[in-house]
C-alpha cells in the first residue's frame, strides 16, 4: 500500500513540476522543466551522500573504530540480504540516525553519538535496522528525487515571479494567473506532497526494519525514547539545514509530533502503535521494560566503541 501511495504520489509531484514549466512558458516551458529536473537529479544521484555526510562532520569508522556497533549493522546488512555499507558517526549530541546513499552498493548509515549513549543495545540494533530497511527499498533514492522536484519547483516559482509575467509573455497560456499559480501554489503543493512521500517512507521502513531485526518492540522501545529527548538535544546543523530533516529516524529539529500536512514525519505514537501491532501478544510495554533491564542503556553497560 505505502509503495502504491509513492508512486503516486511522485507522479504527481512530477505532474506538478511539468504543469509548472507550461504555465511558465508553454511547451517550451515544459521542455526546460524536464532538462532542469533531469540535469538535477542526476547530480543529485552522484553526490547527495557525500554532501550529506560531510555537511554533519559524519567520520566513517571500521571495525577497530566501534566493533560492537559496527558488527551489529554487519548482522543486520546480512539478514537484510544487503552488502554491507559505509558506517559513520556523527559527534552530536542528539540521538538520531540516517541512511544515505544511490543504491545498496554504494549506501551509508550514520549514527549520533548521542544515540550510541542512550540507548540500549536491542534499540541501536532496532533503529540501524530501520535505517538498513530504507537502504533495501531504495528511499535514498526516492527521497532525493523528491527534494530535487520539490526544490525545482520552488526555482520554477521565483522564475515566474521575476520573468513570467512580463508583458504577457505568448508562451504563458494563463498570464498573470498562471504566473502567480506557479510563485504561489506550486511550492505549497510541492512541500505538501514531498512530506506526505516522507511519512509513507517512513512507516514502510518501520514495518520492513522490525522484520529485519525480528524484533518489532526494539524499534518501538527506541522511538519512544527518541521522543522524549531529541527535543532536549537541538541538532544545530539540521537547523541550519532543514531539508535534510527526512533523512534522519526522528526529526532533529524539533522531535515534535507529526503526521500533520506540514511533517515530515509520522507521529510517533502511530508509529510505535503499529509496531506493537506487528509484535503481537499481551503488555508491549512491559516486554520492552525487561528489554532494559536486561540490557541497560550505554551509560551502565558502556559506549559503542
Amino acid at each position: 500500500m505505502n509503495y502504491a501511495k509513492t508512486a503516486i504520489l511522485l507522479a504527481g509531484l512530477t505532474g506538478l513540476f511539468v504543469g509548472a514549466g507550461y504555465l511558465i512558458g508553454g511547451e517550451t516551458g515544459m521542455a526546460f522543466a524536464f532538462l532542469l529536473a533531469l540535469g538535477m537529479n542526476a547530480f543529485a544521484y552522484w553526490n547527495s551522500d557525500k554532501m550529506v555526510l560531510r555537511m554533519y562532520g559524519a567520520r566513517q569508522i571500521g571495525r577497530a573504530g566501534a566493533p560492537e556497533f559496527y558488527d551489529t549493522v554487519a548482522d543486520l546488512s546480512r539478514r537484510a540480504g544487503l552488502p554491507m555499507p559505509k558506517v559513520y558517526i556523527i559527534d552530536s549530541d542528539q540521538p538520531n540516525a540516517f541512511a544515505t546513499g544511490r543504491n545498496p552498493a554504494n549506501a551509508a548509515v550514520a549514527a549520533t553519538t548521542g544515540l550510541l549513549r542512550r540507548m540500549s543495545r536491542e534499540e541501536v540494533a532496532g533503529v540501524m535496522a530501520h535505517e538498513l530497511a530504507h537502504v533495501r527499498n531504495r528511499d535514498t533514492l526516492i527521497m532525493t528525487i523528491t527534494a530535487t522536484l520539490a526544490g525545482a519547483i520552488g526555482m520554477l516559482a521565483q522564475f515566474a515571479f521575476f520573468f513570467g509575467g512580463s508583458r504577457g509573455s505568448r508562451n504563458n497560456p494563463l498570464g498573470l494567473i498562471g504566473v502567480l499559480l506557479v510563485a504561489i501554489v506550486a511550492p505549497l503543493a510541492a512541500m505538501l506532497v514531498q512530506m506526505a512521500i516522507s511519512r509513507s517512507r517512513e512507516y514502510e521502513a518501520d514495518r520492513a526494519g522490525a522484520e529485519i531485526s525480528g524484533q518489532p518492540l526494539w524499534l518501538a522501545s527506541a522511538l519512544q525514547r527518541l521522543e522524549d529527548t531529541v527535543r532536549l538535544s537541538p541538532n544545530e546543523t539540521a537547523q541550519r539545514n532543514p531539508a535534510t530533516a527526512h533523512l534522519f529516524i526522528v526529526n532533529p529539529l524539533s522531535g515534535g509530533q507529526g503526521d500533520s500536512l506540514f511533517s515530515t514525519h509520522p507521529s510517533t505514537a502511530n508509529r510505535v502503535r503499529r509496531l506493537r501491532e506487528m509484535a503481537g501478544g499481551p503488555a508491549p510495554r512491559q516486554r520492552e521494560a525487561v528489554v532494559r533491564r536486561r540490557t541497560g542503556p550505554w551509560g551502565r553497560t558502556g559506549p559503542w566503541g
